[in-house]
């Protein structure tokens, strides 16, 4: 059985509660289909650049979000990389909308497989390690971590997500994703793909948390900013079965809270800043138009002329803006045209 070594600190307890407050705040803000969209493709682009430029990956996020655009077809595996964990999150995303929030081994198999599809050997793709592994350090030249052998990967993989699965009415979701990120980077189950999926997996679970704004923010973009602060704090160092029963998680489950807060701030932000964009802002007619529908259920062209002093030309502009920003639907055709709330 799993069982992490770890303390509910005070600068823990502090950092869940603040996440609470930041999630009910941003619950609350009221924006569009057409701007929420656009916050979540802005969401995926940034994830994909950073988790990959945390493993290496030197695009910059211009050219990152340059090739997730055109896609281009005779891909180098730089570009592949970017859109590979794009795909991956963009499915992710989907399941859980619809409702997915349990974490299973085929889950995880999957992600693994979308993110080196087309990168490593048919026979690595979406299944754990058949061989040793080391992690090295670059700047030393040597190597400073060594995984459990791969005939354990099964085994502790079985044991970490039925933990997760036990403890889902028992523990935070926010502490149980940081243990899984950690705990999985420790086992190390994969050949290749490990730090990006125990990323994308970690977001399976974050999803538990009931944050309507989940798939709005990217904590791969916190990660990213500091990388060796990242590793220092994901990673262990000498023999795992020397240093097992000694790690202790609390110091990156504090990391891992700050970054969460760090991008439910960056996501605030975006959001007062769409809010107050010309683009998006509503009008004070508009938002005349909108309460009369609230009041009735509906309203038509003839309704709205009654409310304000705008040429029919000019209305017909109101409520096709309404439309494009996602905030109202038409029905009907010709004299009997009315218009509804999206959604």
């Amino acid at each position: 059985m799993f069982q992490p070594k770890y303390k509910i600190t005070n600068k823990l307890l502090a950092n869940i509660k603040r996440i609470a407050e930041l999630s009910a705040s941003l619950n609350g803000k009221s924006l569009s289909k057409t701007v929420l969209g656009a916050l979540e493709k802005e969401a995926r682009e940034l994830s994909s650049f950073s988790s990959t430029s945390i493993e290496g990956n030197p695009l910059p996020l211009t050219e990152a979000k340059r090739i997730l655009k055109t896609k281009p077809e005779n891909l180098r595996d730089t570009e592949r990389e970017v859109i590979n964990y794009n795909q991956t999150l963009e499915k992710l995303n989907k399941s859980l909308g619809q409702g997915f929030t349990t974490l299973t081994g085929k889950t995880i198999l999957a992600i693994q497989q979308g993110i080196t599809k087309g990168l490593i050997s048919k026979g690595r793709c979406g299944k754990f390690r058949q061989e040793p592994v080391f992690i090295n350090d670059p700047r030393r030249r040597q190597t400073v971590y060594w995984p459990p052998d791969h005939q354990e990967v099964k085994p502790l993989m079985s044991k970490l997500i039925s933990f997760i699965n036990q403890n889902k009415t028992k523990i935070d979701p926010l502490i149980l994703a940081g243990l899984f990120h950690k705990q999985f980077v420790i086992i190390h189950p994969f050949i290749d793909g490990n730090g990006r999926t125990a990323r994308l997996a970690t977001k399976v679970l974050l999803a538990a948390m009931g944050l309507n704004v989940f798939n709005l923010f990217s904590f791969e973009n916190y990660y990213n900013r500091n990388v060796s602060k990242y590793f220092s704090r994901v990673g262990v160092l000498g023999n795992y079965y020397d240093i097992k029963k000694k790690i202790n998680f609390t110091p990156w489950l504090e990391y891992f809270t700050d970054g969460i807060i760090d991008e439910l701030l960056r996501v605030g932000k975006e959001m007062e800043n769409i809010s107050s964009s010309p683009l998006t802002s509503i009008k004070a007619h508009e938002q005349k138009l909108i309460n009369h529908i609230k009041e009735k259920g509906y309203i038509t062209d003839k309704a709205y002329s009654a409310l304000t002093n705008r040429a029919k030309a000019t209305r017909n502009k109101d409520f096709n803006r309404l439309i494009v920003l996602g905030l109202i639907k038409r029905e009907g055709k010709g004299k009997a045209t009315f218009y509804k709330l999206a959604g």
